[in-house]
């Protein structure tokens, strides 16, 4: 971080005296340095910086053979084709300072052709290529992805284990993790594939809610989206809990992939969107690669206006819907020490510093009382209703166990709302499935009314009219052919409808049904709809299905503010360690 900081403050300052180090006198017509030239300058710079004349040299001889690499590279490129990617490695056990390589090739080539190179070169075998927070797809061409000379590219493990000896193992964890994230994916879309018709008492089933936990009317492909998204996060979440980092960073990006499928203006009605970008910057910074400075800068800039947006100003919707705003607050922490981190990262010492004063501000009114929290918990409230409920009441204590107690209240409430809701959904359902109707199409009907059974009714009506009509015009079409009408409605019937080959079987068979096709009591075509749908419909649903929503259910924290409930010792951590370095500076350049 210090290498980082001190050459941004160099460069800050050179601009400012417009020097261009890659010139004369600075820079001789060899191209190599005038390390007298240079030394005069670091001379000049040191007291300023507050850093040692040997580290601003230092940090002054990398910009200048940086910047005249990165002038031969961009006539290169114009001459040849030939780019030059900046690749952030992970550090190697024992290292201190990151690796920072150049890797010379062509855009027109694959991601899955650059992941060789790289890992015949620098001997990785795991891993991902992270370019502006978003992981680089194997099959497309770098250039297809906007990946240019002088791109920055992190190159993320995604296995801990790096230890050629164990190469077994290490596949191994990489199938494993593979096969992890595949399976949270294919249980949150089961899950999302459910429509409320099952029994309420056995069968989970999700819903996107707003702050208060009213379900929010959004088209249903914007809902699975959001429900694949929001999965993703909640795993990734609970991988950070673990300081799990680098796979937790896998399953956050994954998320956000699925949260840019929705509508913009559907992330302005939850934080969820603005949460997710906190998490994956703290994710950065917690892998030490706050190299991507402009995606990090970029995902904080978009977490706080989408905070802005939801919360209103001074947090006033906030109060307005759930009558405290003291939770939310930890978020602005977090947010606020991103900010002060990057600032530092950048070299702006005055920033990074006002930030963090305003963290060191929040965190004397989030941190809790140890006492105040036994004392809640000696009442039989859980750790967590305790830390929630004196942060929403500002640590005050007969307020905490009155909030505490008439959010319990609430949240039985709305679980019995919920339970009431599906009970009579599912018997509007089961109302319309008795006048002939499949379950799918009962729940779509009413999803699409709105739940009002009468309308869903008509909309069924009007579908199976149409749909009745063009039955009524294959099998006219059938006996203008010559069959029977009795047997050219069987055929049809047998073959789900279609046409063609209702009378391909007819002429195989000589113009009649096959008696052992005939049933003595033919399904109708509304009946239940067949398992051999290549969705995850609930009524096709297996044991491995509910073997993999019971385990994705894990991730679901039970209580809907466990996002806010956070101890602050990660917090504290990075605040100290930002605090040391700011004053360490203070010290030497006073």
């Amino acid at each position: 971080m210090d290498e980082q900081h001190i050459q941004a403050r160099l460069i800050a300052l050179l601009r400012q005296d417009n020097i261009r180090l890659w010139m004369e006198p600075f820079t001789t017509d060899s191209g190599a340095a005038d390390r007298q030239k240079i030394q005069e300058l670091a001379l000049k710079y040191a007291p300023v910086t507050g850093f040692t004349v040997e580290d601003v040299m230092s940090s002054l001889e990398t910009i200048r053979s940086d910047t005249s690499r990165k002038d031969e590279g961009n006539k290169q490129f114009k001459e040849t084709s030939v780019a030059t990617l900046e690749l952030h490695l992970p550090r190697e056990e024992g290292e201190k300072k990151k690796r920072k390589v150049h890797l010379k090739t062509k855009l027109d080539i694959t991601t899955q052709e650059l992941k060789k190179q790289i890992s015949e070169e620098f001997g990785f075998k795991h891993f991902n290529l992270i370019l502006s927070g978003k992981k680089l797809a194997l099959g497309m061409k770098l250039e297809e992805q906007n990946v240019k000379n002088n791109s920055k590219i992190m190159v993320l493990n995604v296995s801990s284990e790096e230890v050629k000896n164990e190469m077994r193992e290490d596949e191994e964890k990489k199938r494993s993790q593979d096969e992890g994230v595949q399976r949270t994916q294919k249980g949150f879309q089961i899950l999302s594939e459910r429509d409320g018709s099952e029994d309420p008492a056995t069968t989970p089933f999700l819903e996107i809610a707003d702050q208060k936990g009213n379900p929010l009317q959004i088209p249903d492909v914007e809902r699975k989206a959001l429900i694949l998204a929001m999965g993703f996060h909640e795993k990734g979440r609970a991988l950070m809990k673990k300081r799990d980092h680098s796979v937790a960073l896998c399953h956050l990006l994954l998320a956000d992939e699925q949260f840019n499928k929705c509508n913009s203006a559907l992330l302005n009605t939850v934080d969820n969107y603005a949460v997710l970008q906190l998490d994956i910057v703290w994710c950065y910074q917690a892998l030490e690669q706050l190299d991507c400075l402009n995606d990090a800068r970029q995902r904080l800039a978009r977490a706080e206006e989408c905070f802005q947006r939801c919360y209103g100003e001074q947090q006033s919707r906030l109060r307005l819907i759930k009558g405290h705003t003291g939770g939310e607050d930890v978020l602005f922490l977090r947010l606020y020490l991103l900010q002060s981190v990057l600032a530092y990262h950048e070299g702006n010492k005055n920033q990074a510093s006002h930030k963090l004063k305003e963290v060191e501000h929040l965190f004397g009114q989030l941190y809790l009382d140890p006492d105040k929290i036994m004392q809640l918990m000696s009442l039989g409230f859980s750790e967590q209703d305790a830390r929630l409920g004196l942060r929403a009441c500002r640590g005050d204590l007969p307020l905490a166990v009155d909030h505490i107690t008439q959010r319990k209240k609430e949240r039985k409430e709305m679980k019995e709302r919920e339970r009431e809701k599906r009970r009579r959904r599912l018997q509007d359902i089961n109302t319309l499935v008795e006048l002939g109707y499949s379950k799918r199409d009962a729940a779509r009907a009413l999803h699409q009314a709105r739940g009002d059974v009468d309308k869903a009714y008509n909309i069924l009506l009007d579908g199976t009219e149409a749909q009745s009509s063009d039955r009524q015009t294959k099998l006219d079409q059938l006996v203008s052919y010559g069959f029977p009408l009795d047997v050219a409605d069987s055929a049809l019937r047998l073959m789900g409808d279609d046409l063609e080959q209702a009378t391909q079987m007819l002429l195989d068979h000589q113009g009649a049904v096959p008696p052992e096709l005939l049933s003595p009591s033919p399904p109708s075509s509304s009946s239940e709809e067949p398992s051999t749908s290549s969705d995850c419909t609930v009524s096709s649903s297996s044991p491995l299905d509910e073997e993999l929503v019971n385990e994705v259910l894990e991730d679901i924290p039970r209580h809907e503010e466990d996002y806010l409930d956070v101890t602050l010792d990660e917090e504290q951590e990075l605040m100290i360690q930002i605090r040391s370095r700011l004053d360490k500076q203070a010290t030497s350049s006073g």
